[in-house]
């Protein structure tokens, strides 16, 4: 398995040239970027700026192994108003193109929610219409997703939406496309279940995975802590992916950041993360 990390645990402001570079001195063999609604990487970009990106992270020998995207929280495939579902719709074609612009082979999507917590006064969606709407919208998606030869990959996030591994793997069964599957975020699964569950039960539907960490006994958002301090089984999660032959991107998430020395984390990640792949290497070779 190849070793990535997301932009989002870089410091607030950083350039993604030198979130790249970070990235690389770090010891990571890709990053994950994100596109936003306005900035270096958005919906406003234009080719010669995506070509620069790729350009950058080429020079430094680090592969883009995906692209992420927030703007599903506020723009969703799941919004009972259509043209904000309209907009959703627009901003993942537009995903597809970038990352495919970029050499990345898979897009993060938040398919949107039923209700947030942490969101206030973000509206609720009734649970059979949030489902009804994001599998119309992703089933029309997939062909997009097959044209720029870019899959799709639907995280499962705290969205009170797609709540167990069963669901999740009913719904992109229902899509019926290789190009669309999951996204799973095995740090997100403790809130309500377990990720080696998960991994099993999706298993060859997953087509990246992140890595975050999380204390049971903690409150909501705060309750994520570094790699390997929180109550993710890292080694039965390494056994489980092998086990359904998984070798593509292990991805850290790490929210929050640091208050003080913001990049450090990007180090003490990246070596949580040799442990991590060297223990299951051991225990592969032991098996």
């Amino acid at each position: 398995m190849k070793k990535g990390i997301n932009q989002w645990s870089f410091p607030e402001g950083m350039s993604i040239p030198d979130c790249i570079r970070l990235a690389k001195r770090a010891g990571f063999d890709g990053i994950e970027l994100a596109l936003a609604e306005t900035g270096p990487l958005s919906l406003e970009s234009g080719e010669k700026e995506i070509a620069e990106i790729r350009l950058a992270a080429e020079a430094e020998g680090i592969g883009i192994s995906s692209l992420a995207c927030g703007l599903g929280w506020s723009y969703a495939l799941t919004s009972e108003s259509k043209p904000n579902r309209d907009k959703a719709i627009d901003i993942v074609k537009r995903q597809l193109e970038v990352a495919a612009a970029l050499q990345a082979d898979t897009i993060l999507v938040v398919p949107g929610s039923v209700g947030v917590d942490f969101i206030p006064g973000l509206d609720v969606t009734e649970y059979d219409v949030a489902y009804d709407n994001a599998l119309e919208a992703l089933a029309g998606l997939a062909a997009e997703a097959a044209a720029a030869q870019v899959s799709i990959g639907v995280e499962n996030v705290w969205n009170k939406f797609l709540l167990s591994p069963l669901e999740m793997r009913n719904f992109i069964d229902s899509i019926a496309s290789p190009w669309v599957g999951a996204y799973l975020d095995v740090g997100n699964t403790l809130l309500t279940g377990y990720p080696e569950h998960w991994i099993k039960i999706l298993n060859r539907r997953i087509k990246k995975v992140h890595f975050k960490d999380f204390r049971r006994s903690g409150a909501g958002l705060s309750a994520f802590v570094d790699l390997l301090a929180g109550d993710v089984d890292y080694p039965l999660v390494m056994r489980k992916l092998r086990e359904i032959g998984y070798s593509d991107y292990v991805i850290a998430e790490m929210i929050p950041p640091y208050r003080h020395y913001p990049e450090q984390i990007i180090f003490n990640t990246s070596g949580a993360m040799d442990a991590i792949l060297a223990g299951a290497r051991e225990e592969g070779d032991a098996v």
